[in-house]
């Protein structure tokens, strides 16, 4: 069998055959619920939404913004504002009800009865030019007749990547921990932020492009900075960075950055896609109907916004999680050793129980994408552990990850980290409540939902890191951005 076959198969079957955590939505609610009132307010016109807008991202931050309104209304489903909002974002409603345990935050990925038009952020969406004057799939609700021809076109190309995936991933991973190696043996130390950043970029555009970045001296230099700006100046209206307030607050949250300060970068990157991945072009064309327009800024923004971009968030906190623990080393060490082989290979890797946990508590603490968003396609009745609540057409719903994935209702000791929290049987029920993909880490993407397409890749990926590190290194030793010591395996 063919390693792409291999491993398009391993995609479909790396997670427990489970059914999906699909909420009771099309039937009563149950009567020993009692139905309640949302509590929580909006607050006066402008002044409500500044003040939230203050306590998100100054005076609490997102974590205790949202627990201090939980403890408040005695509640985890409410109304609040989430930001951006006044003075400059005129035309977003910041107004939200909140959904912050696991049975009402599910409701956010059945699609009969919420939909995703313009949402992938919130009510606030930045401006088209980013993408070309398209909206990309990420933006379209599946209802939109594109919206299937493009994340089928995403699945494909997916598919196609399989075949070379593998081997790409560990090139860009030899080259990566080589650099810090030499770092490490020079300066005492060495960052892995900037050479992990390099690895993804050239990894994913030769994996999902094919396309070689080296054929282009400038891209292969600073294409991945290229990614980082464009990402930042569409996010940073919505993100808490951590610099000094009340700068951030006026020069980060207070307006939306125009796309013209990044795009000659951008169209370095489209004419670079143009160029060098003609035969994706092709095949685009052939097999899905796709201009050359929208293929290029579609695959730009899975790319850059969806790949690149959830990487860089996910890789380093499970680096960190390895490096800094001496103990979870030694325990993921032996199983690797045990089951790797001469080559590690993706058979090799789903032998692996504790690293495939590893993975997966890593996403549940810290997932890369904190909130998520969808609006009420018509009434329904929302159900939490302990109430139910109408919800009406068109209002928005937000879900904050982190809390929720921290639901005590669900998961033991919620606050610690578990490296073999989802081993066995008990811990494959729980991933059915594993929601950083867009969906529980049960479901399966499809056209029908907005589940992320690569949700299998990643995982596997980041268990093919843990397992690359583990035998690699005897002994590796850092913290959140830097190794600081290594001893090398003996071959």
């Amino acid at each position: 069998m063919a390693m792409g076959t291999m491993m398009t198969c391993r995609m479909m079957s790396i997670s427990p055959g489970m059914p999906s955590s699909s909420p009771p939505t099309q039937s009563p609610a149950p009567a020993s619920l009692p139905l309640r009132t949302i509590p929580g307010s909006y607050g006066w016109p402008l002044l409500g939404p500044i003040s939230d807008r203050l306590d998100y991202f100054w005076f609490q931050g997102p974590d205790t913004f949202f627990k201090k309104r939980t403890d408040k209304y005695k509640s985890t489903v409410f109304r609040t504002n989430v930001p951006p909002t006044f003075p400059f974002f005129a035309g977003v409603n910041p107004n939200v009800v909140a959904v912050l345990d696991t049975k009402s935050f599910a409701y956010l990925f059945d699609m009969d009865i919420v939909e995703k038009k313009n949402i992938l952020v919130g009510e606030f969406m930045p401006s088209v030019k980013f993408t070309g004057n398209i909206r990309t799939c990420a933006y379209l609700d599946t209802s939109e007749p594109q919206h299937t021809q493009l994340k089928n076109f995403a699945m494909g190309i997916l598919k196609r990547s399989s075949k070379v995936w593998l081997s790409e991933l560990v090139a860009s991973l030899d080259t990566m921990w080589d650099t810090i190696d030499s770092d490490v043996s020079q300066k005492g130390s060495g960052s892995y932020l900037i050479p992990l950043q390099q690895a993804l970029f050239k990894f994913l555009v030769k994996s999902l492009a094919g396309a070689d970045p080296s054929n282009s001296p400038e891209i292969a230099e600073s294409g991945y900075a290229m990614l980082d700006k464009w990402l930042a100046l569409q996010l940073l209206p919505t993100i808490k960075i951590g610099i000094l307030q009340p700068l951030e607050e006026i020069f980060l949250h207070s307006f939306s950055y125009p796309f013209f300060l990044v795009s000659g970068d951008y169209n370095k990157l489209y004419q670079f896609i143009r160029n060098e991945a003609k035969e994706l072009l092709r095949y685009a064309e052939t097999e899905f109907g796709l201009n050359q327009e929208d293929t290029i800024h579609n695959l730009l923004f899975v790319l850059g916004f969806n790949a690149f971009g959830g990487f860089s968030i996910f890789l380093p906190g499970l680096i960190s999680r390895i490096v800094s623990d001496t103990a979870l080393q030694e325990k993921l060490r032996d199983e690797v050793r045990q089951n790797a082989g001469p080559n590690l290979s993706f058979e090799s890797v789903m032998k692996m129980p504790l690293v495939q946990s590893v993975v997966y508590e890593t996403l549940r603490l810290s997932p890369p994408v904190p909130l998520q968003f969808a609006r009420a396609r018509k009434d329904f009745q929302l159900s939490s552990h302990d109430s139910v609540f109408d919800i009406k057409k068109g209002e928005l719903l937000c879900g904050y990850q982190p809390l929720v994935m921290r639901d005590p209702e669900v998961f033991d000791d919620p606050e610690s980290f578990r490296a073999d929290r989802f081993m066995g049987e008990e811990g494959g029920e729980l991933l059915k409540y594993l929601y950083w993909s867009n969906g529980p880490q049960t479901g399966s993407p499809s056209a029908s939902n907005k589940q992320c397409a690569a949700k299998d890749y990643v995982t596997l990926t980041g268990s093919m890191m843990v397992a690359y590190l583990l035998k690699r290194y005897d002994s590796i030793t850092g913290d959140s951005a830097s190794i600081t010591a290594v001893e090398k395996a003996v071959k």
